[in-house]
């Protein structure tokens, strides 16, 4: 992390950045299955809407000990998942297609379809093949978890209105740059895109207010 900072430092655009923002924390790491979970709730919902629904879909798991009061929610097992209903995950705020989604990630990961032990081990590019099998798991989705759970460090999500936003307005653009424009500009940092990323998130993020 502190070696992409310090390249992306020779650019006086993320130079700028650096200095405003400092050094930025990607390392959230965790459980493959835990990760792709929150995923598929957070698709289409705001920050906070889903946090709501992620927790009262963990309190279907979640049994209060004997004497205690207030106990923390656990995330479910993929068997777990799998032997949850449609009508409970949807009195919990999901929808029914979430719902099938969720089912699915739980049957690839018990099933062996997804192998999420080797997933480490494998290139950013055939992680994406492989965890698209999931019903619901976008490119997008992948990169995210290539960045956030596996910690990656050249990911450049192509696809993200943040990040093609912050481009646009760091590069001074016109437009909203394509991926193949992205790539080009890209090329002098690439491989730590992942980086200059959660920087061009932040510049998004300021034209917001």
């Amino acid at each position: 992390m502190q070696e992409s900072v310090k390249e992306l430092g020779k650019d006086k655009r993320f130079a700028q950045l650096i200095a405003k923002y400092g050094e930025p924390n990607l390392k959230r790491g965790g459980n493959p299955f835990q990760a792709l979970v929150r995923s598929v709730i957070s698709q289409q919902l705001s920050t906070k809407a889903a946090a709501t629904i992620r927790n009262r879909f963990l309190t279907l798991y979640t049994k209060p000990k004997k004497g205690k009061g207030k106990v923390t929610p656990r995330f479910p097992t993929p068997a777990e998942v799998l032997a949850t209903t449609v009508p409970q995950m949807r009195a919990v705020g999901l929808s029914n297609q979430k719902a099938t989604y969720l089912h699915d990630l739980a049957l690839k990961f018990s099933d062996g379809t997804i192998k999420h032990r080797s997933l480490s081990k494998m290139k950013s590019e055939e992680i994406v093949e492989h965890l698209v099998q999931v019903k619901g798991i976008g490119v997008w989705s992948v990169q995210m978890f290539l960045i956030f759970t596996l910690n990656r460090l050249d990911v450049l999500p192509t696809g993200d209105l943040g990040v093609r936003k912050g481009m646009q307005k760091l590069y001074k653009l016109r437009d909203l740059p394509t991926p193949q424009k992205m790539e080009i500009l890209a090329k002098p940092w690439r491989h730590h895109a992942s980086v200059a990323s959660w920087y061009l998130w932040r510049v998004a993020d300021e034209y917001k207010r």
